[in-house]
Formats: C-alpha cells, structure tokens, sequence
C-alpha cells in the first residue's frame, strides 16, 4: 500500500521503527510500507516409520544327553546314543555311528569322527581311509570282521555324528558324547586301545600336545595302556608317515605281548 506523509508524520513513523520509503523528487512524497510476511507455520515432525523386529532365529532342538549312561547295556547304549539330540549335530545327521566290532575285543581303536561315508553307511572307518585301516590290521594278525574274539577289533570314534563338511569337533561336542565312549571302553574291557588322529588323542588323554610328542610312549585311560597313532585319512595325505604309523603298532603289539 502507498500512501503520502508529512515531513512530521514520516519522521514519527521512523521513531516508531516503521521504514519510510521516498518517493522520486519529481513525484509526490510517498511512503510504502512494507509488508512484514507471517512467519511459516513450524514443521510438524513426522511419526518415525516403525521398523519390523527382526524375527527370531528359532533355536536348533536339542535335549539333555540321558542320565546313567554309566551304568547302562550295549543296548541300551546303543539306543541312547541313536536317539540322542544332545548337541546340534542331531539336527544334520543321517544316522549315528555306534561302533564294530567284538564287544569283548582285546584291542579297541579310537577315532575322531564320522566322515560322509560313515555317516550315510553308520559304521566308522569305511572308504579309503577304512581300506588302509584295514591293511594296517591284516599286518599285525588282527580283522574287524569275522575271527576269533582274540583276532578281532572293536573299533569307535570319539564323535558319534558327523559335523557339518567334516569340520574339526568343537569342544562341547566332545563333551556331550564322551561318556558313551568311556562307557563302550568299559563295557568292552581292552587289553589296549590305539588312538587315531589328533582329536582322538587329546580328547582321550585330556592335552593339547601334538601327535608327535605323544608318540612312542605308552599312556593309560581308564587303566587301560594307551598308544598313539597317526588318522588313516592323515596318513593318505601324508604316506611317508606311514612308516611312523607302523612303529606305533609295532608298540602296540609289543603291549599286547607283555599282557600276555
């Protein structure tokens, strides 16, 4: 809006702090008073967009390994290893792999754990890495399969289910299945047991010492004497040592002797 002013009125409106515009000299004094806009209405904050809560993973089944395995029959043994659920190995594994063998066997062979073989068939040791077990067997008078008892073996391994890809067994997994090892040593009775591969070893003898150290000495679980020894499926990848894997059944065999 335009609008004219004394000198007087323009001065007043300056006191007042309202801006005076000048008209050009050649017109008539003029004032404009400039609109002062209304200040924008403040932003209202919008609602955060609610995010889903991630779904929860659900949890893999497992149960409590069964109480008395101490005391329990090879067939309640079996069973209980058949049906256990006591780690997440239960939830990949085609079957469990027990143990073969004579029940009262003089020797009994420890391993590590089942393999994709050991898994689909449920017994240890089968494909290569068995075949050269086998050889290995026939060189010292013994078998895995129909002899006498005192030509026979009874063989185990630490680990009753197969991990995922063959991985090493975790520590909580040795830990649920070694009673049902210990309790196969006891129902069994040996005269010797022969470990094979590392985590057979220092599972058994409770250390972290290397295959190489523990090699050549006769060591004992349960009362009864232990000797150590290369896996099979090592020695197929490593075959120089296989002459190292027959000193140590050279010992064994030597054990065997002094028991009578």
């Amino acid at each position: 809006m335009t609008v004219g002013y004394t000198d007087r009125q323009r001065a007043m409106l300056q006191e007042m702090g309202i801006r005076v515009w000048a008209a050009p000299a050649s017109a008539a004094e003029v004032v404009e008073v400039a609109a002062v806009p209304e200040p924008a209405p403040a932003p209202v904050p919008m609602a955060p967009t609610p995010v889903a809560a991630p779904r929860p993973v659900p949890a893999p089944v497992v149960a409590l390994r069964p109480t008395g395995v101490a005391a329990m029959d090879w067939d309640e043994l079996r069973a209980a290893v058949s049906s256990c659920r006591a780690c997440t190995l239960c939830e990949r594994r085609q079957q469990t792999v027990f143990g073969v063998g004579h029940p009262q066997a003089q020797w009994m062979l420890i391993g590590e754990a089942p393999g994709e073989q050991e898994d689909l068939q449920g017994e240890p040791f089968v494909g290569k890495a068995g075949q050269l077990l086998d050889n290995m067997l026939r060189a010292v008078g013994l078998t895995r399969g129909e002899a006498p008892a005192h030509e026979q073996v009874y063989i185990a391994n630490v680990l009753k289910c197969r991990p995922p890809q063959n991985r090493n067994p975790e520590p909580q997994e040795v830990a649920q299945c070694e009673p049902y090892l210990l309790r196969q040593i006891a129902l069994v009775q040996p005269k010797l047991i022969l470990a094979m591969g590392r985590f057979a070893v220092q599972s058994l003898l409770k250390t972290g010492e290397p295959i190489g150290r523990l090699r050549g000495r006769v060591h004992e679980v349960q009362g009864v004497p232990v000797v150590v020894t290369y896996h099979p499926a090592y020695l197929l990848r490593n075959p120089l040592d296989k002459a190292r894997s027959w000193e140590d059944l050279c010992l064994a065999r030597e054990v065997m002797a002094r028991a009578g």
